[in-house]
Parts: C-alpha cells; sequence; structure tokens
C-alpha cells in the first residue's frame, strides 16, 4: 500500500466505506458506477465508465486488497471503496511464453491449476487466489494444457465465490447485513 494512503488512514481512521461505486470486469478493468449508473442494476448488468487513466490504474492496483470477509476493495486514501466483481477479483494474463500469469494490478504468479465454469470461463488457481483467464488468451493456453497442469473440471459460477473465499457483490453483502441488523428477527 502507498505510504500516503497509509498515512491517511492514520489521520482519518472513522471515513465511511463505500459501496458500489467501484468495478473489476471480466477483462481487468476498472469500471467507475456512479449514481445513476447504480440506479440501472447491479454490475453485471450495468457497468459504467472505464478507467483508462494509466496512473489512476497503477494508484488502484497497489491499494488494491481483500479483507476477513473476502470482499475485495481498493484504499482511497482513509476510505476503503468495496469493488463490485463481475467473476473473480484477478483476471490473468499469460506471458509472451505462455507459462506464468500477470495479474490486473501488474502481480506475477503461477498456476497450480486450473477450472472452469459452466459458461466455459477458464479460471486459474495460484498462491495469491484465484482468477480468471483473459478471454484472448485462451486460446494460447489451450495449445499448451496438455503439457500444463490438469485442468480440474467444472465447477457451478453459483458455488465458485463460496469454494474460492471472495465475495462478487460487496454491496449487495452490506446491504443484507444492513437489513438484518435493522431487523435481526429475519433469517
Amino acid at each position: 500500500m502507498d505510504e500516503i494512503v497509509i498515512k491517511a488512514m492514520a489521520k482519518w481512521p472513522n471515513v465511511p466505506a463505500c459501496y458500489g461505486w467501484l468495478g473489476l470486469d471480466s477483462r481487468g478493468d476498472w469500471r467507475l458506477r456512479d449514481a445513476a449508473v447504480q440506479a440501472v442494476g447491479p454490475f453485471a448488468q450495468s457497468k459504467g465508465e472505464k478507467i483508462t487513466h494509466a496512473k489512476w490504474i497503477a494508484f488502484i492496483g497497489r491499494n488494491y486488497a481483500s479483507d476477513a470477509t473476502g470482499c475485495w476493495f481498493f484504499q482511497n486514501g482513509p476510505q476503503r471503496v468495496y469493488v463490485e466483481l463481475e467473476s473473480a477479483p484477478w483476471v490473468f494474463r499469460l506471458d509472451a511464453a505462455g507459462k506464468n500469469l500477470t495479474t490486473q494490478t501488474g502481480v506475477c504468479t503461477a498456476p497450480v491449476r486450473f477450472v472452469q465454469d459452466e459458461a466455459g470461463r477458464l479460471f486459474a488457481e495460484t498462491q495469491i487466489g484465484l482468477g480468471l483467464l483473459h478471454s484472448q488468451d485462451v486460446p494460447m493456453l489451450a495449445n499448451q494444457l496438455a503439457h500444463w497442469l490438469p485442468l480440474i473440471g467444472e465447477v457451478s459460477s453459483q458455488e465458485i465465490e463460496q469454494r474460492y473465499g471472495f465475495v462478487k457483490s460487496p454491496q449487495q453483502l452490506q446491504t443484507h447485513v444492513t437489513e438484518r441488523a435493522a431487523a435481526p428477527w429475519v433469517r
């Protein structure tokens, strides 16, 4: 995390978290979701504007992390901005040799194994967690898969979050928690 972010967190420790305003799509692009975009529907239906400014993307990447509940966030100074995930917390690109993976934040890692969902999307299990393989890299991987690690079959997109310990929509989780706190008798 950036030193300036750490100092801001210490200076202003009680800034409320932000939900719904930032998303990560299946192409590894960060999406800004203002109030009008959020009003249209959840992230899968209404993604918002793609962030294209290189320094802003790098800042988000350096300050991207997860909390103990599996919700991913961008620490923007003292404010935690929770990220809506289209598919997974990481989107991987293959290197030119087709052997290693790089995340949307520039972190390099190696696959442990692969899993495919019912829609045919290919995910890689790595030391840093589960990530979606960028669709443009699937053909290159397919050519090498026989020489690489075993494909471990299919996993339902409905069970992927629970199985790999992440939350696609912190906003929906927060809304559910808030509703339960307001009406604790509701289960």
